[in-house]
């Protein structure tokens, strides 16, 4: 684990988060970042499609997840948040180009947070949704 790093700003997320490799490779982009929120964005292209040319379901995971990420370490000096547990489904196929993970906090405890994640495509679907909990390490 890395030393405690107080994120004030998106740009601060932005700088942080910029050693998640495989965010970065994936292609996701934060947008958004504040205190148990943040809104992530990834343009999809062919690298994310499975044999049948379908969004591969891994995309939307790892999205909800690190949507997760950014908000439950946003602002916090008080330890880091891993992903401890996880629950996805997936409502529509995607048609559209770019997708859109808002995670927003339903209840911050002392060791454990819960996290809503709402994906959705840029012709305003609902792709997935899961329910991410996130685990206070320190």
């Amino acid at each position: 684990m890395t030393e405690d790093v107080i994120m004030e700003t998106t740009q601060d997320a932005i700088e942080f988060f910029s050693n998640d490799r495989f965010a970065k490779n994936s292609g996701m982009t934060i947008e958004e970042a504040s205190i148990r929120h943040s809104v992530i964005k990834l343009e999809l292209n062919d690298s994310h499609l499975n044999a049948v040319d379908a969004l591969m379901g891994g995309v939307l995971c790892t999205m909800a997840d690190f949507a997760c990420a950014v908000a439950s370490n946003f602002g916090t000096g008080t330890g880091q948040y891993v992903s401890s547990d996880a629950h996805i489904s997936f409502l529509n196929s995607c048609k559209g180009s770019v997708l859109t993970a808002e995670a927003v906090c339903s209840k911050n405890g002392r060791k454990l947070s819960y996290y809503e994640v709402t994906i959705t495509d840029d012709l305003n679907v609902i792709i997935a949704r899961a329910m991410v909990t996130m685990y206070r390490v320190d």
